[in-house]
């Protein structure tokens, strides 16, 4: 029998914390809480957390700084709470390495299902569909995407921080070399989730990944736009 996954809530609003650990234990999550960045660092002191659900405008600390400072040595996935129509925020979160965002008031089955979502995304097991003789890696430029081990390495083997959405986007990619992929196959295809509205998160992330394999970000040269349709990976 697996363990329960560990959800940690982090929000100023004692109610709202109160609710959701409520309602995810109930869902089979295991949950702690925290009500500020100092607590939350506190809990990840402690023990090891699946998932954050972490509150953008929180007083001291707020969200995004909490985000930037986890980033900084934590993969943890991360799922920002966020105010109604703050579109400016959402996409500084997703800049900075969140997985996902959720808008205020919380619907709570669709928080539950972003964050099943979110962890799907996390485990990616090695898919079952692909040839036998398809080959486990992609070349990103001076990158090698290893898809069975589910990282990211330099030329020397060092590896290179991913969150579960940016390995899902490579993943994609490298499956659909030389095909141009438009947004809402991307969505479709990388984000689990049926297509979004908000469809700039596409371009947002793919941006952080410029940054990460392109030797310049401004010209890219592995993943290609192609104006008015999408992207295209094809390393050759």
């Amino acid at each position: 029998m697996t363990s329960p996954k560990t959800v940690l809530i982090c929000d100023d609003e004692s109610d709202l914390r109160e609710m959701l650990a409520e309602y995810l234990s109930k869902r089979g999550f295991a949950t702690v809480t925290a009500g500020n960045s100092d607590e939350l660092r506190a809990e990840l002191e402690k023990a090891p957390v699946d998932i954050i659900l972490l509150d953008i405008n929180m007083p001291g600390e707020d969200g995004l700084t909490t985000l930037r400072v986890l980033r900084g040595d934590n993969q943890v996935p991360v799922v920002m709470l966020t105010a109604a129509g703050e579109v400016i925020d959402r996409i500084v979160g997703l800049e900075m390495g969140a997985d996902d965002y959720l808008a205020k008031p919380v619907d709570l089955r669709e928080l539950e299902a972003r964050i099943k979502a979110v962890l799907r995304r996390k485990s990616q097991p090695e898919d079952k569909s692909r040839p036998k003789d398809a080959p486990a890696t992609a070349r990103f430029g001076e990158f090698t995407l290893d898809l069975t081990a589910v990282k990211l390495r330099t030329a020397d083997g060092d590896e290179v921080p991913l969150t579960a959405m940016e390995f899902n986007l490579l993943s994609l990619f490298a499956r659909n070399r030389g095909r141009v992929l438009n947004r809402d196959q991307i969505l479709e295809q990388a984000h689990d989730r049926s297509w979004d509205p908000f469809d700039r998160s596409i371009d947002i992330r793919i941006s952080r990944l410029r940054r990460k394999i392109e030797p310049n970000p401004q010209k890219p040269q592995i993943i290609k736009t192609v104006r008015g349709i999408g992207y295209i990976y094809d390393p050759d």
